[in-house]
């Protein structure tokens, strides 16, 4: 929530906001009681759902509020607020360290005067059992006095007291433990053990705070890469450059300070930042070079092998085995630079959008798909070309995987499988595949594809009637399975399995020669495998790596972060990364593209946006026009929002850890169904729209629910659509007065989908793959007589003007089209015409745009341009790396 100014919190009078970050808002405030000013931080409301967030917080102020000390900031109450907790502290004045350097180094008399006083409240934190986990410049704030303050608590790990009794804060602090794996903090003042996802204890803390003070020292980071891959392996493998390499006139007793927390063994370093905060102190004093100095010193190990002293002899060394060894390096077989080289696949000309991408297995070519004009298809990039090609034939392709030879590609598109053959030729029908979701291609000429839905499907290369590779296991309260990707034996395979909440879905790996399944991980992500013997899968935004021996089917170890901010869509849990069997990796670098909700009119101009930008899928109208439903995707949870259309504020409507979508308004408004689909079923939910009563259940089906719902004019029927167990998408009708259950009412071998009921209640339009492609129709409802084919070029999403004047659709391109239509007991149509270009996500996923009742509005959830055109990074030799961990 955004305090405005005069804004009464209990005792407390907001100021004015100061700072936010993604832990909460600062405001400036006035302590009543007290008489003096504070700094408060809180949640906002909307964000106070998010648990795990929550937890952090509390952890934050419990944490900082258990310790006082001078050198930690002061923490003064704990409240809450419209159920929204916040944390009141010491008003600090001045700037964080990080401001202060500037990019510059500090003086020495400086940087050991800061260093002290982080060891003292290090020290003083750690003595009470508590590791902060993510020290950093941005974290110590420096007053305009002079005085060090550490700032946020919220990524502490509680430990036990240094004196092995219980932790002190063991009872007012909740603890909040990582998951082994999991890693806290931030890339480049990590300590080695951190990066790798292992516990954490205090000598982490004295890492950071060795990379810090190198930093003050040095004007520069101890550990930075060109990207966070490279970063990872410096803090893993790596000594920062020496201190006197830039300022030759550093104390040579204080680099071995620095040096000695910066021991990748955490056994090596300071044994607490008592020792450190003792140290320091003996180098504090006007005489730092003197002969007390160095006594104090002079029991710190040798943490790299320079000593000046041995310099002339070191030298002396070296030109001898350089002698002695000319002839032999001579002609010895020059080695291949295996040092990783990055780059960037820019957008090309005309094309505003990139994603999927997907490497060769030689490594030597790129496909992805490439939106023009708003029409998607896939492009090839060879990495001895400096232009991207479109694959002529691959309109509306996605999902590309490769053959194991890197001459062929396979793909998704039309509602079928097809390949094509990169020297040449159209490309080739392989099979029906409704809703595609992953393919791979093995050396024996199978491909293993995913359909939404569905079990696993196998079917030649050469073409064929797909036969079931691995069914649904409903003991396993599965959905659908998703990504397939062969291991290298060409028998075994690794899947996806959805089982409808994000947390809840696995990792598995099966074989063609039977349906034995085995778990490997929970991840709500697609995995690919990596020589020399790890998985790759995303944890969000993060690539992360775990040892798995492909021939034992085993894992081994723990996760730890390879990549950072690759690409990650929240709605089909599909990371944007590719690697190839050589090394080379490939992804779509930046985070989930974000949405926003905007008003345009019938000739494309944006007439004014809706809200803050966000994950959000379908959108809804409520009939007034003043509010929109929708599904939003925050912090990994999916839930139905209403978004108040005047004052631009969304509002959370669902609560559960279940995955909320599918929202639909009665008539009059007042009442909202929405589906909640977790641990392999799907049950539909009506509920008072502003959100007073209790929920009522509807309907309960294991049948997956594709998308798309809509209540019928006159209130008495749901339309909705299901996976059928021989079909594909069907659309199914669900009586509201309870006179019967639901049952099918479009139900063939194609697919159905996106229904929606006319004006009158006589007619529906939907989506239909019948004629190979997907294309809208109308149909009498119930069905009687016959159907009409609305699109010529291909239709998604359908949607009536309120008068039943007018009929609107999605082209593949996503243009928005509308089309003069006539309804009575006979239906008559006009030829469809284009109104405007959108920036939709895509035209075959439901609701992603709601027209007004004149049909002059239209509210368009469209994606952000800032985002789109992203470039893919290649990384060559990446895998490089992985073979030292």
């Amino acid at each position: 929530m955004s305090l405005s100014s005069g804004t009464k919190l209990g005792r407390y009078e907001i100021r004015s906001k100061i700072g936010e970050g993604g832990m909460g808002e600062v405001y400036r405030a006035y302590d009543g009681a007290m008489h003096r000013e504070v700094a408060i931080k809180i949640l906002p409301a909307a964000l106070s759902a998010d648990k795990g967030r929550l937890a952090r917080f509390e952890q934050e102020a419990q944490t900082a509020g258990s310790l006082n000390h001078p050198n930690i900031l002061v923490i003064h109450h704990i409240e809450t607020h419209e159920g929204a907790p916040y944390i009141v502290s010491e008003l600090l004045e001045g700037e964080t360290l990080r401001e202060r350097m500037g990019g510059v180094a500090l003086s020495q008399r400086k940087a050991i005067d800061y260093g002290l006083q982080i060891a003292h409240g290090l020290a003083a934190a750690h003595e009470k059992g508590i590791v902060h986990r993510d020290l950093k410049p941005e974290n110590v704030f420096i007053t305009k006095d002079g005085r060090v303050k550490i700032l946020d608590f919220g990524l502490a790990k509680l430990t036990g007291a240094s004196d092995g009794s219980q932790s002190q804060t063991e009872i007012p602090t909740r603890r909040v433990d990582t998951d082994p794996g999991v890693v806290m903090g931030t890339i480049g003042y990590m300590s080695p053990e951190q990066v790798r996802g292992k516990s954490a204890d205090h000598r982490s803390d004295i890492f950071s705070f060795g990379a810090i003070l190198y930093e003050m020292l040095s004007g520069r980071r101890a550990f930075r890469g060109e990207s966070t891959a490279d970063t990872i392996s410096a803090i893993l493998r790596e000594d920062p450059p020496d201190l006197s390499s830039t300022n030759r006139d550093i104390n040579p007793a204080l680099e071995r300070v620095v040096n000695h927390c910066l021991e990748k063994s955490p056994e090596e370093r300071f044994n607490s930042a008592r020792d450190l905060a003792f140290a320091l102190e003996a180098l504090s004093g006007p005489a730092t070079t003197s002969e007390s100095t160095t006594t104090v010193l002079s029991a710190l190990p040798t943490s790299k092998r320079k000593r000046r002293e041995v310099i002339p002899w070191a030298l002396a060394g070296v030109l001898l085995i350089a002698c002695a060894s000319l002839a032999l390096l001579y002609f010895w077989p020059r080695s291949v630079d295996k040092r990783p080289i990055s780059f960037a696949i820019e957008v090309p000309d005309k094309v505003t959008e990139i994603r999927e991408p997907a490497v060769s297995p030689d490594g030597r070519m790129i496909a992805f798909q490439g939106i023009s004009e708003g029409k998607p298809a896939l492009y090839l990039r060879a990495l001895d070309s400096i232009n991207a090609q479109r694959i002529a034939g691959t309109d509306n392709g996605a999902l590309a995987f490769w053959s194991p030879d890197s001459r062929s590609i396979g793909f998704f598109s039309d509602n079928k499988l097809k390949k094509v053959d990169l020297t040449g030729g159209a490309p080739q029908t392989l099979c029906n595949a409704a809703t595609g979701v992953g393919g791979t291609w093995n050396r024996e000429g199978t491909i293993l594809f995913a359909i939404a839905g569905h079990g696993l499907q196998r079917v030649s290369a050469s073409g064929g009637e797909p036969a079931q590779a691995l069914a649904l296991d409903s003991s396993r309260l599965e959905i659908e399975h998703d990504y397939p990707v062969f291991l290298p034996d060409g028998k075994h395979f690794l899947y996806y399995s959805w089982k409808g909440t994000r947390g809840a879905s696995e990792i598995y790996v099966s074989s063609l020669q039977n349906d034995q399944r085995k778990l490997l991980l929970k991840n709500d992500s697609n995995i690919a495998y990596v020589v020399p013997g790890y998985l790759l899968f995303a944890r969000e935004f993060t690539l992360m790596a775990q040892a798995f021996d492909a021939s034992k089917l085993e894992l081994s170890g723990e996760p730890f972060p390879v990549l950072e901010n690759v690409a990650y869509s929240s709605n089909n849990s599909l990371s944007h990364f590719s690697v190839s069997e050589n090394g080379t990796i490939v992804f779509w670098k930046g985070s989930d593209v974000g949405r926003q909700l905007a008003w345009f009119d019938r000739s494309g101009k944006q007439i004014a946006t809706v809200g803050p930008p966000g994950t959000y899928n379908d959108i809804m109208l409520s009939p007034d026009e003043k509010h929109a439903a929708m599904q939003k995707i925050d912090g990994g949870n999916s839930d139905i929002w209403i978004m108040d259309l005047v004052r631009g504020a969304p509002l959370r409507f669902t609560f559960s850890a279940a995955s909320d979508d599918n929202p639909s308004w009665s008539p009059d408004g007042n009442l909202l169904i929405h589906t909640s689909t977790s641990e392999g079923k799907t049950t539909f939910f009506r509920k008072n729209s502003n959100g007073s009563g209790n929920e009522e259940r509807l309907y309960e089906t294991t049948s997956g629910i594709d998308d798309g719902t809509d209540w019928s004019g006159d209130g008495k029927n749901l339309l909705f659509e299901t996976i059928g167990e021989k079909t594909l998408s069907d659309v199914w009708v669900l009586p509201l007065d309870g006179t019967s259950n639901a049952h099918p009412l479009l139900q063939s071998e194609f697919s159905e989908f996106h229904p929606r009921c006319s004006p009158d209640g006589r007619w529906i339009a939907y989506a239909s793959s019948e004629s190979g492609r997907t294309e809208i129709y109308i149909q009498s409802f119930p069905p009687a007589g016959g159907k009409w084919q609305v699109s010529t070029t291909g239709g998604a999403q359908p949607r009536w003007r309120r008068d039943g004047k007018e009929l609107y659709f999605m082209t593949p391109e996503r243009t928005l089209m509308a089309v003069d239509v006539k309804l009575g007991a006979t239906f008559e149509m006009g030829t469809p015409k284009p109104l405007f270009q959108t920036s939709v996500s895509s035209f075959e996923s439901p609701n992603r745009y709601d027209v007004s009742a004149d049909g002059q509005r239209f509210l368009v959830n469209s994606s952000i341009n800032e985002t789109s055109r992203t470039p893919i990074v290649v990384i060559v030799n990446w895998a490089a790396g992985l073979k030292k961990q």
